[in-house]
């Protein structure tokens, strides 16, 4: 398969989503049993932890079929970058997805660290610490929205991967076996909008 292919297969999916066409996934014995001997997911996807953010769903799509890594930001660090790694090298995957949403929790409290010099507990302040240079360079005012802030966020994770990568997910980019793209999901219609295409 194809980028371009398997960029038209998340499309289609989430056509099929937006029309409130009923899922049909492959979850029978048989299907589970043929994924036992190993998998060939067609996308890898960068995706935020939130739960209204799922992205089989969001795409109609089944077991074995979506390589994802989910953490709060949709924000790379080295298991999501060794994982990215893996299912290009290993599994052959053509696509990576990196994918904001809107009302991003992580995001929000990133710019409220810039706009407030907010302060968070544990670990949270480290997982949102990538997420500011994105704020930062979106220049929200104060009170705005935070939709400018998602789409820079996911923009630098979008680079990262297409500059700034190891060989590994650099050499197919260069030869179009492999493209990172960037998109954005609207809560409230369920649209996902591949705005970031090579």
């Amino acid at each position: 398969m194809t980028p371009l292919e398997a960029l038209e297969l998340l499309r289609a999916g989430n056509h099929a989503f937006l029309s409130d066409a009923p899922l049909r996934p492959a979850l029978d014995r048989a299907s589970r049993l043929r994924l036992a001997a190993g998998q060939s997911p067609f996308a890898a996807y960068v995706s935020c932890s939130d739960s209204r953010v799922p992205p089989e769903l969001l795409f109609g799509r089944g077991l074995g079929e979506l390589f994802i890594i989910r953490n709060a930001g949709n924000t790379l660090d080295t298991a999501a970058i060794g994982s990215l790694e893996f299912a290009v090298s290993v599994l052959g995957v053509p696509l990576i997805v990196v994918m904001g949403h809107e009302a991003c929790g992580a995001v929000q409290a990133a710019v409220s660290v810039v706009q407030k010099n907010a302060r968070f507990s544990g670990s949270i302040g480290k997982m949102i610490q990538p997420i500011i240079p994105a704020v930062l360079e979106a220049d929200l005012a104060p009170g705005a929205d935070i939709e400018a802030a998602v789409l820079q966020n996911v923009r630098r994770v979008v680079r990262e991967l297409r500059e700034e990568a190891s060989p590994i997910l650099l050499a197919p980019q260069a030869t179009g076996a492999l493209i990172v793209v960037g998109a954005y999901y609207r809560l409230g219609s369920g649209e996902v909008d591949f705005f970031d295409v090579p």
